[in-house]
């Protein structure tokens, strides 16, 4: 430890928000304070001079806004379409800090530089010690030499701040492990199984819940589904439920003291006659006999200290207050000093706690302080020590008042209902319970037992001040064993079952509490999610029902057979969690098991992907759009040369075509089209020694032995990079016929090699013969070792250009452009139909117009000079040709359709065209 300067240590203080910044500064200092600003504007620096311990210290308070990291993706996995959805569970991640909090980043290493201490002032659960070490990572980063401390405290008061300063601990690295641990399995889960659902199914269904939905994301949480899980169980149940008539005999008793109704011990029977036959034989003999009568003494106990789950259970069920913005009020209240910290799953209070004068400050109040009064007076007995509800998390108390008001001027309505609620809490939970006496009569009607029941307040204690419970009932006449009497009415009278009520938030809170889903201070987050992705809907009662959409999803899942849906697997995780943050199991440990686990699922879920189809098509409309063909595995071969952003990888289209493709289609269009005598292909692990940039994953094609030459096998380990001439002279024939094609008829064909019935339109990739590759010049060739381009032969045997898509004649035009005047180009007949082709890469496509086949065939410079920037510019654009001049596709292999009705260039429209004036 190094002094600073004039013998007083720097203490760098680091707390969580602006506000408990503010308010521990100005606690220590008294006031006393100088402020300046920092690097970020709402980030101020509190200076002051403290002693700690008999140290002079020269302590400077800052903050940061919650998390100062964020977990993430590499680059090149966090676009959409960059990566099979699959591969998220093992990519690589990382923790830094983004770019809006740069400008904390920046002051929190130009103060710990000139600090020797480092004092973390953040919340004392998990949450904060994960945040503690982030602040950790960024200030020993600007000077590893900083003594590290933890100041834990539960309030913004006086007493417990300048206690916490005095007695610094150091943090807990396990915590922070395990909020690691919950951000990595949530994000890698997450984004998965958000990629593959909303892939799938945004482009198939008309789903229009948000009213945009081109830009709609059916998000998935491991929280999130079995919350929404709870809610379309019950909306099921009530589904299922057939109300059915039941009969029961009632009847009662009127005296000069008073009416009592007793209910048969039955209950109810569903089988009429029965009831009728029973009924009747009450009537015919109805003398009533007294056979017990029991009196005696019961407690209604009061509530458990204040956790934070009872909080928003309390506050939803008597204000009406969703869970979200329960918290939302509680957290401004903690902040400005009046209640405890209200993210705790405590709820018992240590024995060290002076609650006496917790309860002393409310003494004053003029609506419950004369109940606090009462409390600490010896001679009204209403002094009860609390409750142990049986839950600590070591780090907070149970929430209770921390300074008294009564009602601030800012407060809003829910501030005072909000801190009412702590206060009469807190002040019921130190008393006695209320006590009551209870009588059950029991009475015989020819053979059938009935019974009534009546109770008394005899001393309301903690009810007094508890005014959202209420305890009472009815005072039953006076009733001895052995009394007979006549009922007053005997009556049979008929019900229907009725369903349980849909979930309220109270209730739907309460599940994901005994299901270990989320924690106290998570679960309203999980709640707001299922709302905001129009999953559920909440109504004026607080009652969630499940929409379209979530009861698609759910449905779709439990159809697979997974319990995606279900608790289990994420109560599970939070086990897990639990254990890193006390030890006995490791980081590492936790999160191989869950992601294996979890992508078992995943993959098991895509297999049976029809399933969730299916259960879509139930609730919603098929739409016309295309379905974006990454919802299909695909896997990755190589980077993009060409958008130098993502990965090429291998895909199949509906029709049995192979093609390597780049994942950020429509961005980018580079595609290279593989021969069209494959009938299966995987990618597998090896990698290309040669070819580059790298890695070139090699890729196990199976061809059809009809369609290649006998002295090719039908299984090629084979490389896209550029060096396999084996598979360049197999595109080659897949493109201009088999070699043996005139001794050996293709099925389909005559004798003397006229197809028989529409021309095949396959799609090919031109090249070079492998003996001609070497004296090329290399900058001609496509960056990917083969091009991408559609060369298919559209003419017929009479000459004329056949339209690849519909088979009819195309037309001949002129362009009359400034970039093309003058040049020729066909096009279909049909206006819907988006074929193009210029007649000059027409002819030399052809066989017999073909330049020699060891020269490159370049675009001709009209080509590009329709667009700035030429060919080259436009594929890094992802618009019009790609890098080679070839023509787009399509991510399903098919051509761009359309063309511009200005300069009739395919490769953009009249709102883009570079001529329009």
């Amino acid at each position: 430890m190094q002094p600073g300067g004039g013998g007083a240590i720097r203490v760098l203080n680091v707390a969580e928000k602006p506000s408990v910044a503010k308010a521990v500064a100005g606690i220590l200092s008294r006031g006393s304070m100088q402020s300046r600003a920092g690097r970020s504007q709402y980030n101020r620096v509190f200076e002051f001079n403290y002693a700690i311990h008999g140290q002079a210290c020269r302590m400077l308070v800052t903050s940061v806004t919650g998390h100062l990291m964020e977990l993430e993706f590499e680059d090149r996995f966090r676009r959409w379409h960059s990566c099979d959805p699959a591969d998220l569970f093992h990519a690589p991640v990382r923790k830094s800090v983004p770019q809006d909090k740069q400008a904390i980043r920046q002051t929190l290493e130009e103060e710990a530089r000139r600090c020797q201490w480092l004092v973390l002032w953040l919340d004392c659960d998990r949450e904060g010690e994960n945040i503690a070490y982030e602040v950790i990572e960024v200030c020993t980063g600007a000077n590893s030499h900083l003594n590290i401390w933890r100041a834990r405290f539960s309030a913004l008061i006086d007493r417990e701040i300048h206690e916490s300063v005095q007695h610094l601990g150091r943090p807990n690295k396990l915590f922070a492990d395990a909020v690691d641990a919950r951000q990595e399995i949530d994000l890698r889960i997450g984004a998965s199984f958000t990629r593959f659902q909303t892939m799938l199914l945004k482009d198939a269904f008309v789903i229009d819940v948000t009213g945009d939905g081109r830009n709609l994301v059916l998000s998935y949480g491991p929280c999130q589904f079995p919350t929404l899980g709870f809610i379309v169980e019950r909306f099921w149940e009530i589904q299922a439920h057939e109300p059915e008539e039941f009969w029961t005999i009632n009847c009662t008793h009127t005296s000069d003291e008073g009416t009592a109704s007793f209910g048969w011990i039955r209950g109810h029977l569903f089988d009429y006659p029965s009831a009728v036959i029973l009924y009747e034989m009450c009537v015919e003999e109805p003398m009533a006999t007294v056979q017990n009568v029991r009196n005696q003494e019961k407690l209604k106990y009061p509530p458990y200290p204040l956790s934070t789950l009872e909080l928003q259970k309390r506050a939803s069920r008597y204000f009406r207050m969703s869970s979200e913005h329960t918290m939302k009020v509680a957290e401004e209240l903690y902040q400005a000093g009046f209640i405890s910290y209200p993210r705790t799953e405590t709820d018992n209070f240590s024995p060290n706690t002076d609650l006496h004068a917790i309860v002393r400050e409310q003494v004053e109040h003029p609506v419950w302080g004369s109940y606090a009064h009462r409390l600490l007076t010896p001679e009204e007995r209403l002094w009860r020590n609390p409750s142990n509800g049986g839950h600590d998390d070591k780090a907070h108390p149970p929430i209770h008042p921390t300074k008294f008001s009564r009602g601030e001027n800012n407060w809003s309505q829910d501030h005072n209902k909000l801190y009412e609620l702590v206060v009469r809490h807190f002040l019921a939970c130190c008393s006695q319970p209320a006590v009551g006496a209870e009588t059950t009569v029991e009475i015989d009607i020819a053979g059938e037992q009935f019974t009534a029941s009546g109770r008394v307040v005899l001393a309301k204690n903690y009810l007094d001040v508890y005014r959202f419970d209420s305890w009472g009932g009815t005072l039953l006449p006076t009733y001895n064993i052995g009394q007979q009497f006549v009922p007053t009415t005997l009556t049979l009278d008929s019900g229907v079952t009725r369903p349980l009520p849909l979930l309220a938030e109270a209730d739907l809170l309460s599940c994901m509490d005994k299901a270990g889903i989320g924690t106290d201070a998570t679960m309203h987050d999980h709640i707001k999610k299922l709302l905001d992705r129009c999953y559920a809907t909440k109504d004026e009662n607080t009652r969630f029902s499940p929409t379209n959409l979530g009861e698609a999803l759910v449905m779709g899942y439990d159809e697979m057979g997974y319990e995606l849906w279900k608790p289990y697997l994420r109560s599970m995780m939070e086990a897990d969690m639990k254990s890193v943050s006390i030890g006995t199991k490791s980081k590492s440990e936790v999160l191989e098991s869950c992601l294996q686990q979890m992508k078992a699922c995943f993959l098991d879920a895509r297999v049976n992907k029809a399933k969730l189809l299916d259960a879509m098509g139930i609730f919603f409309a098929r739409s016309s759009r295309p379905i974006n063909e990454t919802q299909n595995p695909v896997q990755a071969v190589r980077p993009c040369a060409a958008c130098r952003e993502s990965e090429m990888a291998l895909k199949q289209r509906q029709t049995g075509e192979f093609m390597v493709g780049c994942r950020s289609y429509p961005q980018c269009r580079n595609v290279v089209w593989l021969p069209g005598s494959i009938s299966e292909a995987s990618v597998t692990n090896q990698v290309c020694p040669i070819c580059t940039p790298g890695p070139v994953y090699k890729i196990q094609f199976k061809f059809r032995r009809r369609d290649i030459p006998p002295n090719f096998d039908v299984d090629h380990l084979g490389c896209v990079g550029g060096c396999d001439d084996i598979l360049k002279e197999l595109m080659e024939i897949s493109r201009f016929g088999s070699r043996s094609q005139a001794a050996t008829p293709a099925r389909g064909q005559t004798p003397n090699g006229a197809r028989q019935g529409p021309p095949r339109q396959d799609l090919h990739t031109n090249f070079r013969p492998a003996g001609q590759l070497n004296n090329e010049n290399p900058s001609s060739m496509h960056s990917q070792g083969f091009r991408s381009t559609h060369t298919q032969n559209p003419s017929n045997a009479s000459g004329q250009v056949l339209c690849t898509s519909c088979g009819e004649p195309c037309i001949l035009r002129i362009a009359n452009t400034d970039a093309n005047r003058g040049r020729k180009f066909y096009k279909c007949q049909d206006p819907g139909c988006g074929f193009f082709k210029w007649e000059d890469e027409l002819e030399n496509a052809m066989p017999g117009g073909r330049r020699g086949r060891g020269s490159s065939r370049q675009a001709p410079a009209s080509a590009s000079a329709g667009q700035r920037g030429g060919a080259q510019a436009r594929g890094r654009r992802g618009r019009g040709r790609n890098a080679d001049g070839g023509m787009f596709v399509s991510a399903t292999g098919d051509t761009v359709s359309g063309c511009c009705f200005t300069c009739g260039d395919p490769s953009h429209f009249a709102n883009a065209c570079p001529n329009r004036r």
